[in-house]
C-alpha cells in the first residue's frame, strides 16, 4: 500500500505525474461535526501510479496536489465529482479543470440514472469494490491496510472506466454531450453556500410573503453562523424547528423557549438571543424587502395525459439510445413542453432536441403517434404515412 506522509515524497509522486494523460483522484472526509468538510485522505492515480495522500499529517505540504488539480492540461477525473470537487475549491477558490465525471458519462453510455461505482468498476473494469470501510472513520490513526486497500480501489480500478468510457464516447460522438454537464460541476458557482439563497432548500409550503421573509432571514442567519462556526446547520436551529418559529415568531425567551425541538437551554443562551434579534429585524423590514413567493407555472388544464404520453415517449428515445432519461428531460421539462412550444428548456435545444424534444413537439401537435406492437412501442410520424398512403 502507497501511503504518502512527507512533503518531499508527495512533490516527487506529484511530479510523476506532470506528464500524464490524465489522472483519477477520490477523497476521503469527515462532516458529522462540522459545517465544512475535513479532508482526511486524497487518493490519485496515474497511468502507471497509485498513491494515498495523509493531509493530516504533520508539515505535509499539499501544493503539489493542489498544483496537480490547477494543471489546465492534465484531466482530472472522478466519480460522482461535485463533493469531492467541494474540498478543493473550498482549498483553492477553483475548480480542478478540466473534470471528467464518470457518472455522468455512464449516464450518457446506457448505464442508467446514476450508476454506481461498484458497478462500473465490475462492468468496465473486472474489479470488485469492497465497501465495507465507507464510513470507518478517516480522521483516526494510523489508517489501517484495510482503510488503505479501500481507498486505493476508488482510484485504481477507475482509470480503466475511465479509459473505456472515453472509448465509448469517442466511437459514439457523444463525447461533447458529457462536456455539456462538465460545465455545470466546473461552474465555483455550483459550490457556493449563499446564505441569502439558504431558504429556498427547505421549500416552505406557506403563501404568506410575512412567514416567508421569515423563513429567509432565519435560514441566512443559521448558513451564515453555521459557516462561521463551522457545525452543521442543524446543530444550531433544526429545519423544523426554524419552519415552526417563522410560522409563529416567538418575541420573548420564555415563547421560544416551548418550540418544539428547540428547548430551554437554546432559547436562554447566545443562539436564542441571535434568533429573536433575527425575528425583531425582520418585523421592521419594509414590505419592498419580504421574500418575493416563488414562482408558479399553472399548467393549462387537462395537460396531464400529455405529459404522460411525453414520458413514454422519453422512456422509448432513451432506451433507443442507451441515455439514462434523466440526462434527456425531467417532468418540469416534460409540463413545460406540453404548455409551452418556445420553453426555455435543455430538451429543446442541442442533442436533446434531436433526440427528443423535436418528437416531442410533434407528439404534442398530433404530427407523431405512439403505437403499439405486441410489447413493443412504435412512433409513427402522421405526415410521413399519410404521403405513404396515397
Amino acid at each position: 500500500m502507497s501511503l504518502i506522509t512527507d512533503s518531499v515524497a508527495l512533490a516527487e509522486f506529484c511530479g510523476g505525474l506532470a506528464s500524464a494523460d490524465f489522472i483519477t483522484v477520490d477523497t476521503e472526509f469527515m462532516r458529522e461535526k462540522t459545517y465544512w468538510p475535513v479532508l482526511c485522505l486524497v487518493q490519485i492515480a496515474g497511468p502507471g501510479s497509485a498513491a494515498a495522500i495523509d493531509p493530516l499529517a504533520p508539515g505535509i505540504d499539499l501544493a503539489p496536489v493542489l498544483a496537480l488539480m490547477s494543471d489546465a492540461r492534465l484531466p482530472k477525473v472522478f466519480h460522482a465529482a461535485r463533493q469531492d470537487v467541494e474540498i478543493f475549491v473550498r482549498m483553492t477558490g477553483a475548480v480542478p479543470a478540466p473534470l471528467f465525471d464518470t457518472q455522468v458519462a455512464a449516464m450518457v453510455c446506457g448505464f442508467g440514472e446514476s450508476a454506481s461505482y461498484e458497478t462500473l468498476a465490475a462492468k468496465l473494469a473486472g474489479a470488485t469494490i469492497d465497501k465495507s470501510s465507507r464510513f470507518t472513520d478517516w480522521s483516526h490513526r494510523p489508517l489501517s491496510e484495510r482503510q488503505l486497500h479501500y481507498a486505493l480501489a476508488d482510484v485504481v480500478p477507475l482509470r480503466k472506466v475511465y479509459e473505456r468510457l472515453a472509448a465509448r464516447l469517442d466511437k459514439t460522438g457523444r463525447a461533447s454531450w458529457v462536456a455539456e454537464q462538465m460545465a455545470m460541476l466546473s461552474d465555483p458557482k455550483t459550490y457556493r453556500n449563499d446564505p441569502a439563497e439558504a431558504w429556498r432548500r427547505l421549500k416552505p409550503r406557506t403563501q404568506n410573503r410575512r412567514t416567508l421573509t421569515l423563513v429567509r432571514e432565519l435560514a441566512a442567519w443559521r448558513e451564515a453562523a453555521a459557516q462561521k462556526r463551522d457545525v452543521p446547520r442543524n446543530r444550531l436551529l433544526r429545519d423544523e424547528a426554524l419552519l415552526e418559529i417563522a410560522a409563529h415568531p416567538p418575541r420573548h425567551v420564555e415563547d421560544l423557549a416551548r418550540v418544539r425541538a428547540f428547548g430551554r437551554s437554546l432559547a436562554e443562551g447566545r443562539i436564542g438571543a441571535e434568533i429573536l434579534a433575527v425575528i425583531e429585524r425582520a418585523r421592521t423590514l419594509p414590505e419592498a424587502a419580504w421574500a418575493e413567493l416563488p414562482a408558479t407555472h399553472k399548467l393549462p388544464a387537462g395537460i396531464g395525459p400529455l405529459v404522460e404520453l411525453m414520458r413514454v415517449l422519453l422512456r422509448l428515445v432513451a432506451e433507443e439510445n442507451d441515455v439514462a432519461p434523466r440526462l434527456i428531460a425531467d417532468n418540469d421539462d416534460l409540463e413545460a413542453i406540453a404548455a409551452d412550444d418556445n420553453a426555455a428548456v435543455p430538451a429543446l435545444s442541442g442533442w436533446r432536441a434531436e433526440l427528443f424534444g423535436r418528437d416531442a413537439l410533434d407528439l404534442k401537435h398530433g404530427r407523431l403517434a405512439l403505437t403499439a406492437s405486441g410489447t413493443r412501442i412504435e412512433r409513427l410520424h402522421l405526415a410521413t404515412a399519410a404521403a405513404a398512403a396515397q
